[in-house]
């Protein structure tokens, strides 16, 4: 009998598809798909593949990112409830608010954010990405939206702006605490600390690299160091020991997964491309709306 992964090749095949999955999704996701990474990574890649289907293993606001630069491609998404709460913490009331308080403002919106948002927003970035684009924006006022926390990081970076913050977090990343690195620090006083950008302030302090999580994964690869204390989604884990067996990985809380990305299994991404169930669709207004930050952010950050 043929097994799920050997059904997955198959219909790969047959339906001439590719499988992005993000390094936040379950390792046995990451070793069937054609290309693992980060959202730039993957935003980026799906604009390059030759293929005619995206199965994104995923949260929905990837799949619906892959639409809005593909167009003509059919995007699949393995669980449609598969959701990311950040995404939705900001809203347009809010945005031309701002506007009109600040005429001459940059909304600079985080693509972990649904494509509602987007379409209101003048760039989108990422974590690993946004430094570079906020600098390159010729405003001076900056409305970062949706998530404070990578907003807050940014804006120490670059001083000479002013920022407007949202209310918004992933709650993953605002689950680590100051007092859980310090604790996991005193137990591991040799490891090195890694933290992503979304966590709050006093943890980026305690960091002795802050990045995305290709970042993360690149430096403790190159690093000397022999041991990690990881502050971002554990997922990640499953990249690190694999390229770096011979080094040890910690968490620092009780909290660092995402029960979203996780919703993604075998026998779902299977089960998008047997009989595709939930097919990202955008409305051709608001994709070209959307499009524009998201064309913006691939231009800026070359």
């Amino acid at each position: 009998m043929e097994s799920v992964i050997e059904e997955i090749k198959r219909l790969k095949k047959e339906k001439n598809a590719v499988i992005l999955a993000h390094y936040y999704v379950e390792g046995e996701i990451q070793d069937i798909a054609d290309y693992v990474g980060d959202s730039y990574f993957l935003s980026k890649k799906a604009t390059e593949v030759p293929e005619d289907t995206i199965v994104f293993c995923g949260v929905s606001f990837m799949g619906e990112s892959a639409k809005i630069l593909n167009p003509n491609k059919k995007v699949l998404m393995p669980d449609h409830l598969a959701n990311c709460p950040m995404a939705l913490m900001a809203d347009v009331e809010k945005i031309e608010q701002v506007r009109k308080e600040y005429p001459d403002v940059a909304v600079v919106c985080y693509i972990n954010s649904t494509t509602e948002l987007k379409a209101h927003s003048d760039v989108c970035v990422t974590s690993s990405n946004a430094l570079r684009i906020v600098k390159a924006l010729p405003n001076e006022h900056i409305f970062f939206i949706p998530d404070e926390n990578l907003g807050r990081y940014i804006a120490s970076l670059v001083p000479e702006k002013h920022f407007i913050f949202n209310d918004g977090f992933c709650h993953v990343h605002k689950s680590i605490t100051k007092e859980n690195v310090l604790k996991a620090k005193a137990a591991k006083p040799n490891a090195k600390v890694l933290v992503h950008p979304e966590c709050t302030l006093d943890v980026l302090e305690l960091a002795d690299y802050i990045g995305s999580t290709s970042g993360i994964i690149d430096y403790a690869t190159n690093s000397d160091a022999k041991e990690f204390l990881i502050c971002t989604e554990l997922g990640v884990l499953h990249q690190l020991e694999k390229k770096n067996p011979d080094k040890k990985f910690y968490s620092v809380a009780i909290r660092q997964l995402c029960p979203n990305m996780k919703k993604v299994t075998l026998e779902k991404v299977r089960d998008a491309l047997l009989n595709e169930p939930y097919v990202v669709t955008v409305s051709d207004e608001v994709r070209m709306q959307a499009n524009k930050p998201l064309e913006r952010m691939l231009e800026l950050a070359k």
